[in-house]
């Protein structure tokens, strides 16, 4: 496992950039991609594209970046590549669905932002893990779901369509998951 205590620089640094593409022609840079909610962290575990696994502790000055350089010598480099953050879309179709939904993401203490009527909740785990917490409120098209990439800001499906895990469309089947909390 390679320890990595430090950002080198960045990938468009001139003192890089050289280096860099004469690697690239060699195959010898290898990737990491970190998530973008990740990049803030200071210790993290990773392994590159090309299998080599990194424990990552930066001081706390320091902070990951798209096209931070981890380590380069003669014949290889790490570049991280930061992942896109994906969102649940979730547009409910009337007040009490609006306040029911709001009730589920709080109570599931969910990462969250809001545009206009939607409620966008960031993926931090499986997609069909947040989908089963509100099979109801989606079998039920109380709600509409779609899944945004940050970057493009395109869906990946129509917004009232329930997703599809290996092949199956995830629906209600009549019985809650929710759990209450004591605040």
């Amino acid at each position: 496992m390679l320890r990595i205590d430090h950002v080198l620089g960045s990938r468009i640094d001139p003192s890089f950039s050289e280096d860099l593409h004469r690697l690239e022609h060699r195959g010898g840079v290898d990737v990491v991609s970190i998530p973008v909610a990740d990049l803030s962290r200071r210790r993290l575990l990773a392994t590159t594209r090309g299998g080599r696994e990194l424990a990552i502790a930066l001081p706390r000055h320091e902070k990951l970046f798209d096209g931070a350089v981890l380590f380069i010598d003669a014949d290889k480099a790490i570049v991280v590549r930061a992942g896109t953050e994906r969102w649940l879309r979730l547009e409910p179709r009337s007040i009490a669905d609006a306040i029911e939904l709001g009730y589920q993401a709080g109570n599931l203490h969910w990462r969250v932002r809001f545009e206009g009527e939607a409620l966008f909740v960031a993926l931090e785990g499986r997609t069909e893990d947040y989908i089963a917490r509100l099979d109801e409120l989606i079998a039920s098209r109380r709600i509409g779901v779609s899944i945004i990439d940050q970057e493009s800001g395109e869906s990946g499906r129509r917004e009232d369509e329930a997703p599809h895990v290996g092949g199956h469309h995830l629906h209600g089947h009549g019985h809650h998951h929710g759990h209450d909390h004591d605040h």
